[in-house]
């Protein structure tokens, strides 16, 4: 095992499945027929595959992160288990004049500087803004060393951490009298979580952030979890089969990685590994289903030890650094988002919410927030007809709240858009005012 519980980066790798088989198979020479280019209509493909090189925004400058690490909170209690995320890293790069920052928040499990946190700042950067990349309070380092509770899901608590994260970062930025004005971007988890921080930003106007974009969010935090849950119902053999169906995916990956004369996985080792035997549709499904499990287990193991709750762990056991961890790897497999809401994070919050069960799971929705997104001219929502991760009526939601301020694209599964250059003009023209 690595220091961290479940490999991070073996759970990003897992998410680029087939990009490069993707692109070469599913990609047209020409645009679709109606007036969006995007071209995979396969939504758990688009997932995995993201946007087809030839049809992605092509950027001028070359962006190049920094990073740094926010001091120890003083008197925090951090287990030995978890000793290797006592300090939360966040990444910038600032423009060389006056610009404007975004914060861009990563979704579940993401770290600061991530595949799709990294193509938002890009994007941003090209577009005139200073950019600070913050990782998801939903991964291990954030819930080690800034979380309130440890228990993430909780918006209103999530986002009050992400708000003080973002103002100590700010305060600590070089040449921090550039920046004009504040903006905020997250995607997926990272968006739904942005909507809170802006209604706490309306509250306590430490920002007044000029513009923000949720995009991709969970409508429904709940909602999206139970679907993600049941997507490992297409792995061959069922859930019971989930660890074998793991390690031949990584096995086929990592076969072609150590015959790779590059140090880095990439596109083209994943698309080298599947070519002779591409996943199916329900394959597909199922990869995305093990990679947010893989978040889950480790959400669930860090909050389990940091609040020695007994969930995975017997409660009062301690884990010392060099603890084998392998028996609670395949216990926290088998624990879905579902298991982690009705178990623990329901059970763990219960106290200090006025209401039951059900009136907690709406809590953490945009529908708890819609008067003030329907009156929030500086918000705007960016998501797909055939998003993976929303149920139906939830697009709907959308557009009713949002208006004219929801682009809604009839495909791009979760995020699989993003980079797609007319979509980028769309959510950069909304920062900026005007079109790219």
């Amino acid at each position: 095992m690595t220091h961290r519980f479940v490999s991070t980066a073996l759970m990003a790798l897992v998410l680029t499945l087939c990009s490069s088989f993707a692109s070469a198979e599913e990609a047209p020479a020409t645009p679709s027929q109606d007036t969006f280019s995007y071209p995979i209509a396969n939504p758990f493909l688009a997932t995995i595959a993201g946007t087809p090189s030839v049809l992605a925004k092509q950027h001028a400058r070359e962006l190049k992160l920094r990073e740094a690490k926010l001091p120890e909170i003083a008197d925090r209690h951090i287990p030995k288990a978890l000793w290797y995320a006592r300090r939360l890293q966040y990444s910038w790069a600032m423009q060389d004049g006056n610009a404007p920052l975004i914060f861009t928040v990563a979704g579940t499990g993401g770290y600061h500087d991530g595949g799709t946190n990294k193509l938002l700042m890009e994007a941003f950067f090209n577009a005139g803004y200073h950019v600070v990349g913050i990782t998801s309070p939903s991964h291990p380092e954030f819930m080690v060393a800034q979380s309130s509770t440890a228990v993430p899901g909780h918006m209103r608590k999530d986002a009050a951490d992400l708000y003080r994260v973002m103002g100590e970062i700010a305060d600590r930025l070089p040449k921090r009298e550039r920046i004009s004005g504040y903006s905020l971007a997250g995607y997926s988890l990272g968006g739904t979580h942005s909507a809170f921080v802006a209604k706490l930003d309306q509250e306590q106007q430490r920002f007044n952030f000029d513009k923000v974009l949720l995009l991709n969010p969970s409508v429904s935090l709940y909602n999206s979890i139970a679907k993600l849950d049941r997507m490992l119902r297409n792995i061959p053999g069922g859930v019971d089969n989930l660890n074998g169906f793991f390690a031949d995916v990584v096995s086929r990956i990592g076969s072609v990685y150590t015959r790779s004369t590059t140090i880095e996985f990439n596109p083209d080792i994943v698309f080298e590994a599947f070519k002779a035997q591409p996943p199916s549709d329900e394959e597909l499904a199922a990869i995305i289903g093990v990679a947010f499990r893989l978040s889950a287990a480790n959400l669930i193991f860090t909050a389990d030890v940091m609040n020695d709750f007994g969930f995975i762990k017997p409660s009062r056991q301690k884990l010392r650094r060099k603890t084998e961890r392998s028996h609670y790897l395949e216990v926290a497999l088998r624990v879905g988002f579902t298991d982690y809401f009705h178990d623990f994070f329901w059970p763990f919050h219960a106290d200090s919410f006025d209401g039951d069960r059900n009136a907690f799971a709406e809590a953490q929705s945009l529908p708890h927030l819609k008067d003030f997104l329907s009156n929030s001219p500086h918000i705007a929502v960016v998501h797909n007809l055939d998003d993976v991760i929303l149920v139906p009526g939830e697009i709907e939601f959308l557009k009713n709240t949002f208006g004219n301020r929801a682009f809604i694209y009839p495909r791009g599964g979760h995020l699989g858009n993003l980079a797609l250059a007319e979509t980028q003009a769309d959510y950069i023209g909304f920062l900026t005012g005007g079109a790219q």
